[in-house]
Protein backbone atom coordinates (compact mmCIF):
# COMPACT_ATOMS: atom_id res chain seq x y z
CA UNK A 1 0.00 0.00 0.00
CA UNK A 2 1.25 3.24 -1.26
CA UNK A 3 0.48 6.02 1.62
CA UNK A 4 1.03 8.93 -0.85
CA UNK A 5 -1.64 7.90 -3.12
CA UNK A 6 -3.97 6.54 -0.41
CA UNK A 7 -3.89 9.71 1.32
CA UNK A 8 -4.36 11.58 -1.84
CA UNK A 9 -7.42 9.35 -2.71
CA UNK A 10 -9.11 9.52 0.62
CA UNK A 11 -8.59 13.39 1.43
CA UNK A 12 -10.63 14.03 -2.63
CA UNK A 13 -13.33 11.18 -1.26
CA UNK A 14 -13.99 13.22 1.53
CA UNK A 15 -14.47 16.46 -0.31
CA UNK A 16 -16.75 14.53 -2.91
CA UNK A 17 -18.17 11.71 -0.37
CA UNK A 18 -20.88 10.78 -3.08
CA UNK A 19 -21.42 7.72 -5.49
CA UNK A 20 -21.16 9.21 -9.03
CA UNK A 21 -17.75 10.98 -7.69
CA UNK A 22 -16.39 7.02 -6.45
CA UNK A 23 -17.56 5.35 -9.12
CA UNK A 24 -15.84 7.23 -11.55
CA UNK A 25 -12.94 6.25 -9.47
CA UNK A 26 -13.63 2.94 -8.97
CA UNK A 27 -10.62 1.31 -10.43
CA UNK A 28 -8.29 3.01 -8.56
CA UNK A 29 -9.92 2.09 -5.00
CA UNK A 30 -10.09 -1.40 -6.06
CA UNK A 31 -6.19 -1.01 -6.78
CA UNK A 32 -5.66 0.80 -3.46
CA UNK A 33 -7.89 -1.84 -1.25
CA UNK A 34 -5.66 -4.72 -2.78
CA UNK A 35 -3.03 -3.26 -1.80
CA UNK A 36 -4.37 -2.85 1.76
CA UNK A 37 -5.46 -6.56 1.62
CA UNK A 38 -1.51 -7.44 1.13
CA UNK A 39 -0.80 -5.67 4.28
CA UNK A 40 -3.22 -6.98 6.38
CA UNK A 41 -2.02 -10.83 5.36
CA UNK A 42 1.34 -9.37 6.29
CA UNK A 43 0.06 -7.91 9.46
CA UNK A 44 -1.84 -11.25 10.32
CA UNK A 45 0.92 -13.34 9.77
CA UNK A 46 3.57 -11.17 12.27
CA UNK A 47 0.77 -10.61 14.37
CA UNK A 48 0.04 -14.64 14.43
CA UNK A 49 3.74 -15.51 15.45
CA UNK A 50 3.68 -13.19 18.05
CA UNK A 51 0.08 -14.21 19.37
CA UNK A 52 -0.86 -17.85 19.11
CA UNK A 53 -4.08 -17.00 20.06
CA UNK A 54 -4.68 -14.88 16.87
CA UNK A 55 -5.66 -18.19 14.30
CA UNK A 56 -8.65 -16.61 12.60
CA UNK A 57 -9.36 -16.23 8.58
CA UNK A 58 -6.73 -14.72 6.35
CA UNK A 59 -5.84 -10.99 6.99
CA UNK A 60 -8.03 -9.53 3.98
CA UNK A 61 -11.07 -11.51 5.86
CA UNK A 62 -10.01 -8.83 8.55
CA UNK A 63 -10.40 -5.67 6.56
CA UNK A 64 -13.58 -2.94 7.01
CA UNK A 65 -16.12 -2.16 4.15
CA UNK A 66 -15.17 1.61 3.06
CA UNK A 67 -19.10 1.21 2.89
CA UNK A 68 -20.95 2.89 5.12
CA UNK A 69 -23.94 1.97 7.10
CA UNK A 70 -26.07 5.13 7.39
CA UNK A 71 -29.36 3.51 8.40
CA UNK A 72 -29.20 5.08 11.82
CA UNK A 73 -26.56 7.68 11.51
CA UNK A 74 -27.60 11.62 10.93
CA UNK A 75 -24.17 11.76 8.99
CA UNK A 76 -25.27 10.22 5.30
CA UNK A 77 -22.09 10.36 3.91
CA UNK A 78 -21.61 6.34 1.75
CA UNK A 79 -18.10 5.83 1.96
CA UNK A 80 -15.56 5.93 4.78
CA UNK A 81 -12.64 7.99 4.13
CA UNK A 82 -9.92 5.68 6.05
CA UNK A 83 -8.68 2.02 5.67
CA UNK A 84 -9.15 0.19 8.58
CA UNK A 85 -8.56 -3.59 9.42
CA UNK A 86 -8.89 -5.76 12.88
CA UNK A 87 -7.34 -8.69 14.29
CA UNK A 88 -8.51 -11.43 16.33
CA UNK A 89 -8.84 -15.21 17.33
CA UNK A 90 -11.79 -14.81 14.93
CA UNK A 91 -11.46 -12.71 12.20
CA UNK A 92 -12.39 -8.74 12.87
CA UNK A 93 -15.32 -9.84 15.28
CA UNK A 94 -15.04 -6.66 17.56
CA UNK A 95 -16.86 -8.22 20.23
CA UNK A 96 -13.45 -9.94 21.08
CA UNK A 97 -10.00 -8.70 22.30
CA UNK A 98 -7.82 -7.50 18.95
CA UNK A 99 -5.42 -4.87 17.18
CA UNK A 100 -6.66 -2.47 14.95
CA UNK A 101 -4.97 -0.35 12.08
CA UNK A 102 -6.91 2.79 10.81
CA UNK A 103 -5.30 4.51 8.30
CA UNK A 104 -5.85 8.01 7.07
CA UNK A 105 -4.94 11.47 5.98
CA UNK A 106 -4.82 14.49 8.33
CA UNK A 107 -3.79 12.58 11.44
CA UNK A 108 -6.40 10.08 11.24
CA UNK A 109 -3.82 6.95 11.54
CA UNK A 110 -4.11 5.28 14.48
CA UNK A 111 -3.25 1.43 15.71
CA UNK A 112 -4.86 0.40 18.70
CA UNK A 113 -6.41 -2.61 20.52
CA UNK A 114 -8.18 -3.97 23.26
CA UNK A 115 -11.49 -4.05 23.46
CA UNK A 116 -14.34 -1.60 23.24
CA UNK A 117 -17.30 -1.80 25.22
CA UNK A 118 -17.74 -5.40 26.70
CA UNK A 119 -20.42 -6.61 27.02
CA UNK A 120 -22.38 -7.18 30.56
CA UNK A 121 -21.11 -10.65 31.18
CA UNK A 122 -17.66 -9.71 29.63
CA UNK A 123 -16.97 -6.48 31.50
CA UNK A 124 -18.30 -8.65 35.02
CA UNK A 125 -15.32 -11.54 33.77
CA UNK A 126 -12.48 -8.49 33.20
CA UNK A 127 -13.57 -6.74 36.49
CA UNK A 128 -12.59 -10.14 38.52
CA UNK A 129 -9.73 -10.37 36.88
CA UNK A 130 -8.82 -7.23 37.96
CA UNK A 131 -9.74 -7.89 41.20
CA UNK A 132 -7.92 -10.93 41.53
CA UNK A 133 -4.94 -10.23 39.57
CA UNK A 134 -3.98 -6.63 39.15
CA UNK A 135 -0.27 -7.38 39.70
CA UNK A 136 -0.55 -8.63 35.84
CA UNK A 137 -2.66 -6.30 34.67
CA UNK A 138 -0.13 -2.98 35.72
CA UNK A 139 2.88 -4.91 35.24
CA UNK A 140 1.43 -5.32 31.31
CA UNK A 141 0.70 -1.33 31.29
CA UNK A 142 4.21 -0.59 33.18
CA UNK A 143 6.21 -2.43 30.77
CA UNK A 144 8.38 0.15 28.54
CA UNK A 145 7.43 -1.12 25.30
CA UNK A 146 3.97 0.30 26.58
CA UNK A 147 4.54 3.14 27.74
CA UNK A 148 5.85 4.58 24.42
CA UNK A 149 3.49 3.28 22.64
CA UNK A 150 0.22 3.65 24.78
CA UNK A 151 0.89 5.48 27.80
CA UNK A 152 -1.76 4.20 29.78
CA UNK A 153 -4.82 2.40 28.93
CA UNK A 154 -7.77 4.25 27.57
CA UNK A 155 -11.42 4.01 26.72
CA UNK A 156 -14.57 4.60 28.66
CA UNK A 157 -14.65 4.96 32.60
CA UNK A 158 -17.54 5.04 35.21
CA UNK A 159 -17.49 8.37 37.43
CA UNK A 160 -18.31 6.00 40.55
CA UNK A 161 -16.72 2.90 41.49
CA UNK A 162 -18.93 -0.09 39.98
CA UNK A 163 -21.82 -1.46 42.25
CA UNK A 164 -20.14 -4.72 43.13
CA UNK A 165 -16.66 -3.03 44.02
CA UNK A 166 -16.00 -0.82 46.94
CA UNK A 167 -14.92 2.85 46.54
CA UNK A 168 -11.91 1.84 48.81
CA UNK A 169 -10.77 -0.78 46.44
CA UNK A 170 -7.05 -0.18 45.70
CA UNK A 171 -7.90 -0.87 42.35
CA UNK A 172 -10.85 1.19 41.84
CA UNK A 173 -9.65 3.79 39.08
CA UNK A 174 -8.89 0.45 36.90
CA UNK A 175 -11.83 -1.49 38.10
CA UNK A 176 -13.97 2.10 36.44
CA UNK A 177 -13.24 1.16 33.28
CA UNK A 178 -15.99 0.22 30.65
CA UNK A 179 -13.67 0.04 27.84
CA UNK A 180 -10.10 -1.69 28.16
CA UNK A 181 -8.47 -0.34 25.13
CA UNK A 182 -4.73 1.45 23.95
CA UNK A 183 -4.15 3.75 20.96
CA UNK A 184 -1.29 4.63 19.00
CA UNK A 185 -1.69 8.24 17.12
CA UNK A 186 0.13 8.93 13.99
CA UNK A 187 0.61 12.02 12.48
CA UNK A 188 0.81 12.10 8.88
CA UNK A 189 5.18 13.08 9.19
CA UNK A 190 5.13 9.94 11.33
CA UNK A 191 4.49 7.87 8.31
CA UNK A 192 7.14 8.50 6.15
CA UNK A 193 7.25 5.00 4.20
CA UNK A 194 5.57 2.01 3.50
CA UNK A 195 7.99 0.05 4.41
CA UNK A 196 8.59 2.02 7.53
CA UNK A 197 4.67 1.36 8.44
CA UNK A 198 4.71 -1.77 7.69
CA UNK A 199 7.42 -2.30 10.28
CA UNK A 200 5.85 -0.20 12.88
CA UNK A 201 2.53 -1.68 12.93
CA UNK A 202 4.27 -5.40 13.87
CA UNK A 203 6.13 -3.43 16.52
CA UNK A 204 3.36 -1.61 18.49
CA UNK A 205 1.14 -4.67 17.66
CA UNK A 206 4.08 -6.74 19.81
CA UNK A 207 3.89 -4.29 22.53
CA UNK A 208 0.01 -4.76 22.61
CA UNK A 209 0.14 -8.44 22.74
CA UNK A 210 0.05 -9.01 26.56
CA UNK A 211 -2.79 -6.31 26.87
CA UNK A 212 -4.95 -8.63 24.44
CA UNK A 213 -3.90 -11.38 26.08
CA UNK A 214 -5.01 -10.74 29.64
CA UNK A 215 -8.35 -9.09 28.48
CA UNK A 216 -9.27 -12.27 26.47
CA UNK A 217 -7.59 -14.96 29.39
CA UNK A 218 -10.06 -13.16 31.59
CA UNK A 219 -13.02 -13.60 29.23
CA UNK A 220 -12.62 -17.49 28.65
CA UNK A 221 -11.51 -18.59 32.03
Amino acid sequence: MQLKPLFTFLTSLAKNNERPWFQERKAAYDQLRAQFEQDAEFWFQELARLDPGIAGPLGRKSLFRIYRDVRFSKNKDPYNTHFSAYFTASGKDIETPGSYVHVGPNGNTLIAGGLYQPDKTQLTAIRQEIDYNAADLKAILAAPDFQRYFGTMSGDRLKKSPAAYSVDHPEIELLKHKSFTATHQMADADVPTHEHFLAHVVDVFRAMVPFCQFLRGAIVA
